[in-house]
Order: C-alpha cells, then sequence, then structure tokens
C-alpha cells in the first residue's frame, strides 16, 4: 500500500518549480553568495544538486523514498547560513511557486516549505547559541 500525496502534483511539476527556484538562487544578491559558498557555479554541480533537492521535495510531497539527506545537519553545520535567510528564501520560492503552479497547488507547496523553514530555521539558530546556553525559541 502506497501512501497518497499530500497535494496532487506531478515530479515533473516539482522538477520544473526546484530548476526555476534555483535560477532565481543563483542571480539573488544574498542568497547567492551562500549559495555558491557550497555549490560552486558550476552546471554539472548544480544540475546534481537541484537534482537532489528534486528528491527531497518528492520525498516531502509525493512520498517517493528517494531522498536520503539530513537536511537539518547540512543547513546547520554552514557557516554561512544565517537565521534571516530563510525568510529571503521562503519569499522567492513563493514566488517561483506562485509563477509555475495553479493557485491551489502553490498554497498546498508553500505551507509545507514555510512549515519546513521554520524547523530548518530553529536548527540554525540552535547550532549557533554557544553550549550550555538556554534554548532560544524565539530565534
Amino acid at each position: 500500500m502506497s501512501i497518497p500525496p499530500r497535494f496532487p502534483i506531478t515530479a515533473e511539476q516539482i522538477n520544473t518549480v526546484v530548476a526555476a527556484f534555483y535560477h532565481q538562487i543563483r542571480q539573488h544578491p544574498v542568497l547567492g553568495p551562500v549559495f555558491f559558498e557550497t555549490v560552486p557555479d558550476e552546471r554539472e554541480i548544480w544540475e546534481e544538486h537541484e537534482e537532489k533537492i528534486a528528491r527531497f521535495w518528492r520525498n516531502a510531497i509525493l512520498f517517493e523514498r528517494s531522498y536520503d539527506g539530513n537536511p537539518q545537519r547540512v543547513h546547520s553545520q554552514r557557516p554561512a547560513v544565517k537565521p534571516e535567510h530563510f525568510a529571503l528564501w521562503l519569499d522567492l520560492f513563493d514566488e517561483t511557486l506562485k509563477t509555475a503552479l495553479p493557485d491551489d497547488l502553490a498554497t498546498s507547496w508553500s505551507a509545507l516549505a514555510h512549515r519546513i523553514g521554520a524547523g530548518l530555521r530553529m536548527g540554525v539558530v540552535q547550532s549557533q547559541q554557544r553550549a550550555g546556553a538556554v534554548p532560544n525559541l524565539l530565534g
């Protein structure tokens, strides 16, 4: 028995959104440099990264089980990733969703992205605190 998708979207639509989003990321004045620190400006490496992120979203939405990474650890271990980047990331992602998808799909995916983004942001906040500090739940 397979799990039904969170909302009715195709793998191809997910791939299209991811490609469009990373096209915008590479041009973004704040987020672009953060990503370029991790993903060099080489076409093959960006294609690999985009495929990995598309697998993440296909897993999160379609339950494909094709992604095996740990996004919380990855984001928390990157010194260039700051808590304030998540609002910029989500704004840009929402713009991409609105451009690439019908409103109902864009709204559903945006809600999921905001929940995931809040968790990732909190993980980054916690990772940047000194050892033994009281957790910053307001981040």
